[in-house]
């Protein structure tokens, strides 16, 4: 639009800036002397290992409420982490949908590594997974999907009960 400089939006709105940050208050709510910044949503999904609470966000916002996703399957199709199909030959195989909610699948990716590097079972899973043939990313790829069934799981579980 002629006469428009690019920034008259931000000169309009200047009253809207957000208030500063005291450094003060901000370690002492850290610390837990002042009141909790955040108050848990979801302590069951929270209490996974490797479920953080920018995670767990990005898990329930996919989510989204009871109802809308209708089982394991589609969660993990949402998330892409449904198998397809990548047979060849005498070779049968399964991919990683490349679909989906890249930031939920972000989100189970991110819980896998914390797993794998921390959790006994999961480092146990891998290598039963390796020695059935399977490649380090097959077993990843199966690690996922089952992260995805185990919190689907737990969303329905804690979120329809509440």
């Amino acid at each position: 639009v002629a006469g428009r400089r690019p920034h008259d939006g931000a000169l309009r709105c200047r009253h809207h800036r957000a208030q500063p940050v005291h450094p003060g208050s901000l370690g002492q709510q850290l610390r837990g002397g002042g009141p909790p910044l955040t108050t848990p949503f979801l302590p069951a999904l929270l209490d996974e290992l490797g479920v953080g609470p920018i995670n767990a966000a990005r898990l329930v916002l996919s989510w989204s409420h009871p109802g809308r996703i209708h089982s394991e399957a589609a969660f993990a199709r949402l998330g892409g982490v449904a198998p397809i199909p990548a047979s060849s030959g005498q070779v049968v195989r399964h991919r990683l949908n490349r679909g989906g909610d890249r930031q939920l699948n972000c989100a189970l990716h991110a819980i896998i590594l914390v797993r794998k590097r921390a959790d006994p079972a999961t480092r146990a899973y891998i290598e039963r997974r390796l020695s059935e043939g399977k490649s380090r990313r097959d077993a990843t790829r199966c690690l996922k999907r089952f992260l995805a069934r185990h919190l689907f799981r737990v969303l329905e579980a804690t979120l329809t009960s509440a």
